[in-house]
């Protein structure tokens, strides 16, 4: 880096992007690079400061250098330890909203194209985030829309092979997700993470509704009644049971609005919302569009030979061979359950919560490829934070606290470089030391005696007075000492702080670390002193994604007690509810096995597939004893009606 062309060029552009204003004024409050910082030093004559870059001395580039990768101030902070690249960190306002950080990252973009040296950057900081990963998940709902639609219309293909069976079926459906669409807009939803997955949810919904619907249409053609007559007998006998499963559905949707967070409970209310639309469109568009097509022009249609019981279509001769095996081999069938089960349960005991934010971006985007550099030569994007209270009679920058604070800073080091960048104030004692040893690099030391620590901290009053006279001078070394001073002591010196980073090492191996740092800080610090605990993002994070882990999974049993509370009232006997309950829970079962067996890390987005799962295998069991009870009723026996409802129901299941 050391390049006298390409350090004006980083110095410039620092000090242009002051400039980049948005709704809120000025976007970037303070800029720091290697090129306006200064180190403090020590001459016989008086206390001084020397840069940490000589711009205008290309003789002393190699000595900056060297100097500049032996301080832990600055190596792997300011400049990567290969000496390839410089930071420029900026201070944005707080709490920088979508449209800012938009204009933000676009005027970086701008700025840096007017210098070609600079035209190898990597960007990384909440606003670059924020307006990446909301143009990524618009362009996912848009892929996900029109790859849902492709998928529709082939698997409709498939089943019904006429032109105009695909048409109606695919077009109920996508009919139903486009209203669904328009609705979240008219509601002015924002499209987040969880909100990727509405296409999925809608599709889903109308398509068991739309195949059932079909289905039995085409088998009351088969049988030989009209258009219109086929079309009340659908009604009549699945109906209530397409009713029931969207009801269940959606009843399980709004359970996530007992979340906290507000994604979760605006998920958990336009799916349901969804669900219930996906059910009025099959109900009126479809119903009423069948009406106007002969049979042949929907589907291959077998019609029944007046001396056969049954057609001999191939999902037909399949659902006999279920019926045969589950009938004449029901040992067989329950041993291999008992085994899937067990597998299941292995799979499921290996799921893993130790989710990284890598695993969370864009597979080959640039936001990605840019937080993995930060990761590999800058310790890391995650911030560490301590919170220091200081105990009356003591204050922050009293001799016994801030030796307490290097002893905690020296055991995090101790960590094989997982926490790095430390900084506290500690760092203005060792530059003082460091400054009164020659500049040595083993000087950067806390002072031993507290009496050399009184002395360092008169001194740095002084500047600090002096910076105030001169606060004007936004690059002096004097300003720069009072403002770490504010950023790592509160004003009333009761309270300091401990910021690094961690590397990006995922959920519970970071939950391991902090652990046994909690028990360290436990066994080690004075609490007569001071107290010490863990706070800032990275813990707002974890703990964030472990709630909404949790709230989706308890929102999943609320649903499974609600559906059996469901299937106790409809059939009013406890048999049928373990029954009901058994197929809905194996799914689940396996769902998490292929967590654990894949080592997909169990967190959010993952959660809420659960409560897809289970509401697709809830409308199966619905439409499968919704049918049979039917035939009960009209007097078939167990075995004649399972058989039927194979025939018909497990069909379009």
């Amino acid at each position: 880096v050391m390049d006298s062309l390409f350090l004006s060029d980083v110095l410039a552009f620092g000090q242009r992007v002051r400039e980049i204003r948005g709704d809120s004024g000025q976007l970037v409050h303070s800029v720091q690079s290697l090129l306006n910082i200064e180190y403090p030093v020590k001459t016989p004559f008086a206390f001084t400061t020397i840069p940490a870059v000589h711009l205008e001395d290309t003789s002393l580039y190699a000595n900056d250098l060297r100097r500049a990768l032996a301080d832990e101030r600055t190596a792997g902070t300011l400049i990567s330890r290969d000496g390839k690249t410089l930071i420029v960190g900026m201070k944005t306002v707080d709490n920088i909203q979508q449209p800012d950080a938009e204009r933000l990252i676009k005027a970086l973009h701008g700025l840096l194209a007017e210098y070609p040296r600079l035209e190898k950057y990597y960007l990384l900081g909440r606003a670059n985030f924020q307006k990446e990963m909301v143009e990524f998940q618009e362009r996912e709902f848009a892929v996900a829309f029109l790859v849902s639609a492709v998928l529709v219309i082939l698997v409709m293909y498939l089943i019904f092979r006429r032109f105009w069976g695909v048409v109606v079926a695919a077009g109920s459906i996508l009919f139903g997700l486009g209203i669904f669409v328009a609705m979240l807009g008219v509601m002015g939803a924002r499209l987040d993470t969880m909100a990727l997955l509405y296409p999925i949810v809608m599709i889903i919904v109308a398509t068991s509704d739309v195949i059932h619907v079909m289905s039995k249409y085409i088998d009351e053609l088969e049988k030989g009644f009209a258009r219109m007559e086929a079309v009340k007998n659908t009604i009549k006998e699945i109906g209530m049971s397409i009713f029931l499963t969207s009801a269940t559905t959606a009843v399980g949707f709004v359970s996530l609005m007992s979340s906290k967070i507000p994604p979760i409970r605006a998920f958990g209310l336009n799916a349901a919302i969804g669900v219930m639309l996906a059910y009025l469109t099959v109900m009126t568009f479809t119903v009423a569009i069948l009406t106007l097509f002969d049979k042949d022009k929907i589907t291959k249609i077998r019609l029944r030979d007046a001396a056969a019981d049954a057609s001999t279509s191939f999902w037909t001769r399949v659902m006999q061979s279920i019926y045969r095996i589950t009938r004449d081999k029901p040992r067989y069938v329950l041993a291999a359950a008992l085994v899937f089960v067990m597998l299941c349960l292995f799979g499921a005991s290996r799921i893993t919560t130790n989710n990284q934010i890598a695993g969370l971006l864009p597979r080959g985007a640039k936001i990605t490829s840019d937080f993995g550099f930060f990761e590999r030569e800058f310790g890391g994007f995650r911030p560490f934070e301590l919170a220091i209270t200081v105990q009356k009679p003591y204050t922050a920058d009293s001799f016994r606290v801030v030796q307490a604070i290097d002893r905690i800073e020296t055991h995090l080091k101790s960590y094989g470089g997982r926490v790095q960048n430390l900084n506290s104030i500690t760092m203005l004692y060792k530059s003082m030391h460091r400054a009164h040893g020659g500049d040595r690099t083993d000087a950067y030391r806390m002072p031993e005696d507290e009496e050399t620590f009184l002395k360092y901290q008169r001194l740095m009053q002084k500047l600090e007075r002096a910076a105030q006279k001169n606060s004007d001078n936004a690059d002096s070394s004097n300003t720069r000492t009072v403002s770490m001073n504010a950023v790592l002591v509160s004003q009333d010196r009761q309270y300091a702080r401990i910021s690094g980073r961690l590397l990006d090492l995922g959920a519970d191996s970071i939950k391991i670390l902090t652990s046994d740092i909690e028990k360290w800080l436990a066994a080690n610090v004075d609490t007569t002193v001071m107290r010490v605990r863990q706070t800032g993002t990275g813990v707002i994070v974890d703990k964030n994604s472990e709630y909404v882990r949790n709230s989706l999974l308890y929102g999943l049993l609320f649903s499974v007690g609600v559906i059996s509370l469901v299937f106790g009232v409809l059939y009013r006997s406890a048999k049928m509810v373990v029954v009901a309950l058994i197929p809905n829970v194996l799914p689940l079962l396996f769902a998490a096995a292929l967590l654990g067996y894949a080592q997909i890390p169990l967190e959010g987005g993952v959660a809420i597939v659960f409560s897809i799962i289970f509401g697709i295998a809830v409308d199966d069991t619905i439409h499968f004893l919704g049918r049979y009870n039917l035939l009960r009723q009209a007097g078939e026996g167990v075995d004649a009606a399972i058989e039927k409802t194979l025939a018909e129901t497990g069909k379009a299941m």
